[in-house]
Order: structure tokens, then sequence, then C-alpha cells
């Protein structure tokens, strides 16, 4: 509970500090709640502090989850993003097979003090490994310049969902997932304890075949990504993930309805991973940690949800409906929307073929030697076309640099007054070139004029996303040392920042 009340507002305090240093600091405070949990326990503290102790954890990580799918976009790249959820979602998986496990071994060698001591530390060094990623985040405030109310920052991220049609649509498929999945913590006790014959245990096994499911389904979802029909593929996803659960009324066979668990565990990791994906891919990078604030609430939410409609289903119409109903009606909800996912596959194979060009363009560059794909990919998106015709200043010397003009077509003239104030040409450049960069790194006003000589075409890049994109690669030597040469010429006096500024 909770985690679903302040999990929205968690994007928001995702969104307005740097990320890494949220992460860190919701292990280091998880760590302390977990360290309390572990003292309460040797000392046989009431149960009421327990709970509070784990209540105080679950609120200091709701921050967690929306850093990560916030970064991870920016860390992977457009190649590698929907490995990098694959990843993030079979250790999920394994949370689920492993984490009962290593906490039963835990109380079997010692005590439950000695299960939470050791869970602390583990937030202990998750806030270690974290601590040394060299990626870091821009903090952004949307909300009337750090005016706005608690409520009114954590709308903004309701608003980014639901005035998206792609947006809400993948979110819809999640939540539905996410609300399976909430039936299946209740039907899976009925079902173990009355058709399979397994009890309690049961309820375990069946739940790790979910998770073993998703494992081995992440060794191909990358391959599957790389289709454009993924609206066809998150359908048959969802139906993959529900239709076994019908199929269940006539097992009786423990290891057949664990092999039942294995595949639908497939389809559920299919849908989540291609949903994230797409989501992280349709919302602005200034909202997206609010985004996936509120996304995690939504999937908090329908799991509770699944839970608490379950058994009156069960007790009213009986076990075998229950499954019947289970298995077939999210299918046909997922139905629905897939007109709406077939729109968003169309404009999202538009949008890459939008930007294609101007990546291929801006790896050419030796400003962006040591740029991996994800910043290329951002330095794109960011991108604008600007044109000139022939005698427009483009920039102009002694005007605000904010920024960067990479030349596609036409050629453009270079001229400055400097200190000396006395006008030099400097030099003609051609497309494949770049200028702007030494008042953005500098952080000085323009050094120098650029005039078109003909109709030029370029690629507007701004200031703030320049700055990122090298704050994340390092800039290169030769650009720090081809930016000094250049502030040389015009303003000799002038002591070069460039390598603090990168």
């Amino acid at each position: 509970m909770p985690a679903l009340v302040f999990s929205t507002y968690g994007g928001v305090i995702a969104e307005r500090f740097e990320r890494v240093r949220v992460m860190v600091g919701s292990d280091l405070v998880c760590l302390v709640f977990q360290g309390g949990l572990a003292l309460a326990a040797a000392l046989t503290a009431p149960a009421w502090v327990a709970i509070t102790l784990a209540a105080l954890t679950a609120v200091g990580n709701v921050v967690y989850s929306p850093a990560v799918a916030a970064m991870l976009p920016d860390l992977a790249g457009e190649d590698d993003l929907v490995a990098a959820n694959a990843l993030n979602g079979t250790i999920d998986n394994l949370v689920v097979v492993a984490g009962p496990a290593i906490g039963a071994g835990l109380l079997a060698l010692g005590s439950a003090s000695l299960a939470f001591a050791v869970n602390a530390a583990s937030f202990g060094v998750s806030a270690l490994l974290v601590s040394r990623m060299k990626a870091r985040s821009r903090p952004v405030d949307v909300t009337e310049g750090e005016t706005a109310g608690v409520f009114k920052q954590m709308t903004v991220g309701v608003k980014a969902i639901f005035s998206s049609g792609a947006a809400s649509v993948l979110v819809m498929f999640s939540v539905l997932a996410s609300f399976v999945y909430g039936t299946d913590t209740v039907l899976f006790v009925g079902l173990s304890n009355s058709q399979l014959g397994t009890g309690p245990e049961g309820f375990g096994y069946l739940l790790a075949g979910l998770g073993v499911g998703g494992i081995l389904m992440a060794l191909v979802v990358d391959r599957l990504a790389s289709s454009r029909r993924l609206a066809l593929i998150i359908t048959v996803g969802m139906a993959v993930y529900c239709l076994p659960t019908a199929v269940l009324v006539a097992v009786h066979a423990p290891a057949v309805a664990f092999g039942l668990e294995i595949i639908r565990g497939a389809g559920t990791l299919v849908v989540d991973v291609l949903a994230i994906t797409a989501l992280q891919r349709a919302v602005s990078d200034d909202v997206i940690a609010r985004v996936f604030g509120v996304f995690f609430a939504l999937i908090l939410g329908a799991i509770s949800l699944g839970t608490i409609v379950t058994p009156p289903i069960v007790n009213g119409l009986g076990l075998h409906p229950a499954l019947y109903i289970m298995g077939f009606a999210p299918v046909a909800i997922g139905l629905l929307g897939y007109p709406a996912l077939v729109r968003i596959d169309r404009a999202t194979s538009a949008r890459y073929d939008e930007l294609a060009p101007r990546i291929a363009l801006l790896e050419q560059l030796g400003i962006f030697a040591s740029a991996n794909r994800a910043a290329l990919e951002r330095l794109a998106a960011a991108s604008t076309v600007v044109r000139a015709h022939a005698g427009d200043a483009i920039v102009t010397e002694g005007e605000e640099a904010d920024a960067l003009y990479v030349i596609v077509s036409g050629s453009v003239d270079v001229k400055a007054r400097g200190e000396a104030d006395l006008e030099q040409h400097i030099r003609v450049m051609e497309p494949g070139t770049y200028f702007g960069e030494i008042g953005l790194l500098e952080r000085i006003p323009r050094t120098a004029t650029v005039t078109a000589l003909e109709d030029v075409e370029l690629y507007r890049i701004d200031g703030d996303s320049f700055l990122d994109a090298l704050a994340a690669a390092s800039a290169t030597s030769s650009l720090l040392a081809g930016a000094r040469t250049r502030l040389a010429r015009t303003h000799p006096s002038l002591e070069p920042q460039f390598d603090t500024v990168a």
C-alpha cells in the first residue's frame, strides 16, 4: 500500500533530481530500514514495529524503479533497449524464483535477524555499484519553475500518459497483464489445493514456473523486438500468457501445470518488455520518470485489484469458471487494443526513418567520436532542421551561444573581429562539419559570425542537449585541441575551460 500511494511522487523525485544520486539515496534509506528490521528481529520487537519498518522500506524504494526505467534508454541506446529491458525483467523473474529460496536458506542457517541483515547489506552493495556509474541525468522541472504543489507535480505524468494515445494503449497492456498476475496469486492457491494436490507448496512451484518462463524468453525477446510488427507480437504474447489458464481446468498433474506456467511466463515477459520499451520511446525525456512513476503505481493497483476481485468470482462461480474467465476475458480486452498498436507501429517506423540520416551524419563527426549509440540517438531526436539563404547570418559574433550547428548541405563563411576588433577571415566550412561548440563549452557569447555562402541546410542541436551528450561520452582530445586553437586565434587572452566542462 505505501508503494502504491507514493509511487507517482517517486517519479517526480526521479525527474527533478539527478537519478544516480536518487538511486543511491534510495538504497541507503532502505539499508537503514532493513537494518532496523534486523535489530527488531533480534530484540523480538512488537509486530507493528516490523510492519512500520517494512512500509518505510517500500516508501524509500518507490523512486528506484522510475529512475531505472528512465535511465535505461540513455544507457542502452536504441539498438540494445529491448535487451536491457529483457535483462531487467529477467532479474525480476530471478528474484521471484531465487528470493524465497535465499530467505529460507538464511532462516535455516541462522535467524530472521540474519536474513534482514543480509538484505540490508545487499542495499549497501547496490548503492556502491550504482554510485560508480558514469552516466548522469539532467534534472528537469516542468511544473511552473518549482512552484507547483505536490499534487500538480504528480499529475504531469498522468497527463503525459493519457494525452498520448500511444502511451495510454501501451500502459493498458502492461496494466492488463499485471491484473492477470494479481488473479494468479489467488487462483494458484485454489488450483494447488483442490486440483493438483500439492498443498501450500504448490503455490510457490506455480509462481516459480512463471519466473522460469520469463528467464527463458529473455534469451529470444530481443530478436522479436527487431520486427516491425510489434502490435502482433504483443497481442500474441498476451494470448500466450492468458489462454493456458483456461487449459488448467483439465490439468491434474503438477508437472504439466508447471510446464504451462513456464509458457505463460514467456508470454508475460514479451508483453511487459515490449510495452515498456515502446513506452520509453513514446514519451518525452522531460517527463519519462514521472510517467513511469504513474506507470508503476498503476501496475501495483492492477495487481491489487486482481487479488481483490478473484476471490468473490471463485466463491460465487467456482474455480473452473474463474479459470475460464481469466483465460479468455483478458485476451478479448487485448484484442480491442490491437488497432491502436498497429498505429503505434507505423508511427515508430516513420520516426526511425526520419532519424536515420541524422544519426548517420552525427556519427561521422569527430566531435562525437566517443559518443555511444544512445547519445547519438538523443542528439538526432533533439535536432531540428534549419535553412538559410545566401548572405544570411546564421550566428553573429557577440550574441548568446545557445546551440550547435551541423552543416548538411551548402557552405558557410566564418569571420571574426575578436579581441583585436579587426575583422579577419577564419575559414569556409562544408557539409559534414559543425560550428558553435566554443561558446557552449566556454559559456561565452559567440566568438565568430557565420554567414551562408549559398542556400544551406543545417541541423540545430540545443546547447543543453549537446552538453549532456558530451558529459555522458566525454569530449575527445581532437575536439578540445581544435576548439582551443580556434579560440586562441580570436580571443588569445581567454584561458579555455573545456576540460572541466567536458
